[in-house]
């Protein structure tokens, strides 16, 4: 590679003592200049790849970019690995036996970092099967909240008291994604018993068509299912409606305060603890002969 460089520097006699140590130097400043190179071409490729105007594939901008720096990642550490094996050959070392030797402490390494590997592989195809993203609301490993960051190891959860979760991602079994389709409200009325169930049904649904016509949250909805459950202290009737995610809550929320309202309006009256006294008999019956 150096040949005929070699033979022009050859030409020059003060050079002559130091030939071996210029010709090391040489080499190691063409690989590092080839390296250099390589990284400036593949980290531009890598991003045209993901810029997502000249590229085919199907990722949403999350995803790309987090394939993105994996692959620029990647390709640095393996740039840095040939480099550093040129330059040692360079120097004169044999390499084989270096190569051997990492190949054994690496695998024993392996043995000592099962849970780091699977923490890894399991976060790579977190993010590539894009089975949650960041906003996300997730239920995951007993720990239920929005997801603050996915990386390769770990994913960091924010529950609503404000407590942030740092959950390796080989712990991960089974996740339930809030986020995905449309989500389901839920609202049980308790009323009491003495109300008529057809009126109480009518106020409700008359509540529902308000609620589906100013709420654009709702995608589906508010049906009125009628009576669900009757207990010995009220008469429970069950509104259910299909929102856009994250969104469950407030519409349950606004179905509530326009059905108190409309109750207060109607004279529709609420179960209530009450409490009965019955006074004490302070005399014997009076028994009565035949």
């Amino acid at each position: 590679m150096l040949g005929p460089l070699e033979d022009y520097l050859r030409q020059f006699p003060v050079l002559l003592p130091f030939m071996p140590l210029i010709v090391i130097l040489l080499r190691v400043t063409i690989m590092l200049g080839a390296a250099l190179l390589a990284m400036r071409l593949g980290t531009a490729l890598i991003t045209r790849l993901f810029s997502g105007k000249n590229t085919g594939l199907k990722l949403d901008m999350r995803k790309a970019k987090t394939l993105e720096a994996l692959l620029k990642s990647v390709l640095r550490y393996a740039i840095y690995f040939f480099v550093a094996i040129t330059v040692i050959e360079a120097l004169g070392v044999p390499t084989a036996s270096i190569i051997a030797s990492a190949g054994i402490v690496g695998l024993a390494v392996g043995f000592g970092a099962q849970n780091l590997v699977r923490d890894v592989l399991t976060g790579f195809f977190i993010l590539f099967e894009d089975q949650f993203a960041v906003g996300d609301y997730i239920e995951a490993v007993g720990v239920a909240g929005v997801v603050e960051e996915v990386g390769l190891r770990v994913t960091r959860l924010r529950d609503f008291s404000g407590v942030l979760h740092i959950v390796p991602n080989g712990t991960i079994d089974k996740v339930s994604n809030h986020n995905r389709g449309y989500l389901r409200a839920m609202v049980d009325i308790r009323v009491a018993h003495e109300e008529n169930p057809e009126r109480v049904r009518q106020i409700l649904e008359a509540v529902a068509t308000e609620v589906a016509q100013d709420t654009p949250a709702v995608v589906e909805g508010p049906l009125v299912l009628g009576i669900v459950d009757i207990t010995e202290a009220a008469v429970v009737f069950r509104l259910w409606a299909r929102t856009e995610p994250m969104r469950q809550w407030d519409v349950e929320r606004e179905i509530r305060r326009r059905v108190k309202l409309a109750f207060d309006r109607e004279g529709i009256h609420t179960p209530y603890p009450r409490t009965v006294l019955m006074p004490q008999e302070t005399a014997n019956p009076r028994m009565i002969d035949d």
